[in-house]
């Protein structure tokens, strides 16, 4: 069990996280015509959907109820209503999500007295969902912002059906993912449940709103792809729903309570032993044999397991994540005989005394790079906000997380599954062997260069000390 070390200092130096607003935004972001509006100033909206557009290489719908100096002090209610209106009058969408911000929560806006509002002055755009959430960036991170927004989705959308629940379909599977998953790595899962022959209703569904696509339409509004609404009155109607990450527990109560649907949970899916309990999990659920497919690619991370652990044996990794993300690449590198000599997280969460290391520092990345230069590592595994980090300690980064504004693709890697972990352990090896650590350098003899020296001495004499 890791040692939680806390926060002992009143600022952050080089920040690692990024903010709850951005993590809720990011989580309303999976829904099908869905759209987040922000409650802050603008310059709050712009500077979230300034790292989405340099992460995702995309067009981000992003609101915002612009407060100024005047709502900031007189009450900002109004502004919440006005811009409910303006986006339900023109988008229509399916879902509005209204994430708060330092400054709204600062000046004690009510968010729920505003959508009552909102409701009793326009009935007519009462089918559209909106679901307010309270994201101070002020406390937490990306990924306490998308569970809590998971959660509100759920209280606002999901029916109470416990007492009327049918007989669930041995066909759908829901599945609540955390923000530790990428596009890439939904896809990868979809793909993994598909092959049992059951349908995954993800929430939310980055993979199908933010993967990279072209559309035939020129712009929207709203988002282009993602789980739909209409599909949240079907949670019920499952076997079961597996929840990825341990950020999600609150969000997973819930749903168990409101739709009766038995709960399994993984704290994360990367590296050998996670995988084989997902694949056993789906064998069980849905009664079928495991496919050929997932067997071979289950020897293949075997194989790679075995190639990489001659080079990641003993390599010394600093990680600097969010919680969950921390906790899978810790055991990832278990898994080969690395080992997370600094494992350096945003903030507390439960699931950080699992991580497999001796102890995880809640901090920035000035503490990542202290930590780092006490210990000694190799090689740096992190976002794009430490690659000055990576400078300054000398070693290499492998960019993991959110965001990676300095590449092309970070959002659609895949991390997960036996396919994203055997990648995972190639690209660390590959790192680990440009720094040519333990080859062996040329052996120079003593006495051969004692028996150059007599050489070049009895040639001097031979000549009468003249040169030629």
């Amino acid at each position: 069990m890791a040692e939680i070390i806390k926060r002992n200092k009143a600022l952050s130096v080089s920040p690692l996280k990024a903010s709850q607003s951005i993590g809720a935004a990011l989580a309303f972001l999976g829904f099908q015509r869905a759209i987040p509006m922000l409650h802050g100033s603008q310059g709050c909206s712009a500077f979230g959907k300034i790292f989405f557009v340099r992460h995702f290489r995309e067009p981000i719908p992003l609101q915002t109820t612009a407060m100024d100096q005047i709502t900031t002090v007189m009450g900002s209610e109004e502004s919440v209503i006005e811009g409910l209106k303006t986006i339900a009058e023109k988008s229509r969408p399916a879902l509005i999500g209204i994430p708060t911000t330092g400054l709204s929560e600062t000046q004690g806006s009510d968010l729920q007295l505003a959508v009552r509002e909102f409701r009793r002055r326009y009935p007519e755009y009462a089918a559209i969902p909106v679901v307010p959430v309270s994201t101070p960036d002020y406390v937490g991170c990306l990924e306490t912002g998308f569970a809590k927004a998971v959660e509100a989705i759920i209280e606002t959308c999901v029916k109470d059906v416990r007492d009327t629940r049918p007989q669930p379909s041995r066909c759908q599977i829901n599945v609540l993912t955390g923000s530790c998953l990428t596009p890439g790595d939904l896809e990868e899962l979809k793909e993994i449940i598909d092959s049992f022959g059951m349908h995954p209703l993800l929430l939310p569904d980055l993979s199908d709103s933010l993967d990279g696509h072209l559309v035939e339409q020129d712009f929207s509004p709203l988002t282009i792809g993602g789980t739909a609404v209409s599909e949240l009155r079907n949670l019920h109607d499952a076997v079961a729903t597996l929840v990825v990450g341990r950020s999600l527990d609150k969000a997973a109560d819930r749903l168990k309570q409101l739709t009766a649907v038995p709960t399994i949970r993984f704290d994360h899916l990367m590296g050998l032993d996670a995988v084989d309990r997902l694949i056993d999990t789906l064998q069980w659920i849905s009664g079928k044999p495991v496919p050929q497919k997932l067997e071979r690619q289950r020897a293949q991370l075997q194989d790679a397991m075995l190639d990489c652990h001659f080079t990641l044996g003993g390599a010394r990794v600093a990680v600097a994540a969010d919680p969950d993300l921390l906790n899978g690449f810790s055991h990832l590198l278990a898994g080969v005989g690395a080992k997370t000599a600094v494992a350096v997280a945003p903030v507390n969460a439960p699931v950080l005394t699992h991580v497999a290391a001796a102890e995880v520092k809640i901090g920035d990345l000035e503490d990542l790079e202290r930590l780092s230069r006490n210990v000694g590592i190799d090689l740096l595994l992190s976002n794009s906000h430490a690659v000055e980090s990576a400078k300054r300690l000398g070693v290499p980064l492998l960019r993991a997380g959110f965001p990676q504004f300095d590449t092309l693709g970070g959002y659609q890697k895949t991390w997960i599954g036996y396919r994203g972990s055997r990648q995972a352990l190639f690209d660390l090896a590959n790192i680990v062997l440009s720094l040519e650590k333990g080859e062996i350098h040329p052996y120079r003899s003593i006495y051969s260069q004692k028996q150059e020296a007599t050489h070049d001495t009895a040639a001097a004499a031979a000549t009468g000390g003249r040169s030629h």
